[in-house]
């Protein structure tokens, strides 16, 4: 009689989970229902966050070039060129090279850096630093600008990198859905009074800096054709 009555009981407990079970299938939320459940957890909760995946990440670069070129570095307090292959951050304001003997890439600030020479297409581009007491407007220390030309009416050009944000979260957005690096350069020339002036690469720009220079000008811009206006700057500045 006790066997039987535990049976019973066993089959009892037995119905009773399975019962409970199945209500809780049969009462389950759908697939749907189950995210607005987690949307609305609490009036104290963020709920399920989704991942805007737009977003494609940077393009461009600080850095002048591609790739590290040929270059020689002079240090300041050297008398002397180090060969390596190096590359401008114009951002940070640091040359990034890799060292001669473990092949590490490293950088230098530019403050510790006299010039460099840069070996692009076969040709040399001379690299200096900025100094902000010979600039008529207002420029940082240690920017690297280029020498176009040295000499008396000193030429050069000054690279900026500029980060231009992406657009695309707003309704009237431009739908730019990542980060750019944009180059674009200032020119400066340094007249006797040893300030370098900015100019635009133009003949009205020459007009106004060399205003006793006109017929000069007229006739440098007139007599033949250049591959770009830093050539027609760097000629008539030759014949000064």
């Amino acid at each position: 009689m006790k066997k039987l009555l535990s049976i019973v009981i066993f089959c009892l407990c037995v119905y009773n989970v399975y019962s409970q079970a199945n209500e809780l299938y049969q009462t389950g939320l759908t697939a749907e229902q189950n995210l607005k459940a987690i949307g609305n957890l609490a009036p104290y909760s963020t709920g399920g966050v989704g991942f805007d995946t737009r977003y494609e990440g940077i393009k461009g670069s600080p850095r002048l070039f591609d790739t590290l070129m040929p270059s020689f570095l002079n240090i300041k307090g050297q008398d002397y060129f180090i060969q390596l292959q190096a590359n401008i951050d114009i951002v940070s304001n640091s040359l990034i090279f890799y060292y001669p003997k473990t092949g590490k890439l490293l950088y230098i600030n530019s403050d510790l850096v006299n010039e460099v020479k840069i070996i692009n297409a076969g040709k040399e581009m001379l690299f200096r630093i900025s100094d902000s007491k010979y600039f008529e407007r207002d420029i940082k220390n240690g920017k690297f600008f280029q020498v176009l030309k040295d000499g008396s009416f000193y030429f050069i050009k000054l690279p900026v990198k500029k980060l231009i944000p992406a657009d695309y979260k707003d309704p009237y957005s431009a739908d730019r859905r990542y980060d750019e690096y944009t180059t674009y350069y200032k020119y400066y020339i340094m007249k006797p009074d040893s300030i370098f002036h900015q100019i635009q690469l133009s003949k009205k720009s020459l007009f106004k800096m060399f205003p006793d220079k006109k017929e000069l000008i007229n006739t440098i811009v007139e007599a033949k054709s250049y591959n770009n206006d830093e050539e027609m700057v760097l000629d008539f500045l030759n014949k000064l």
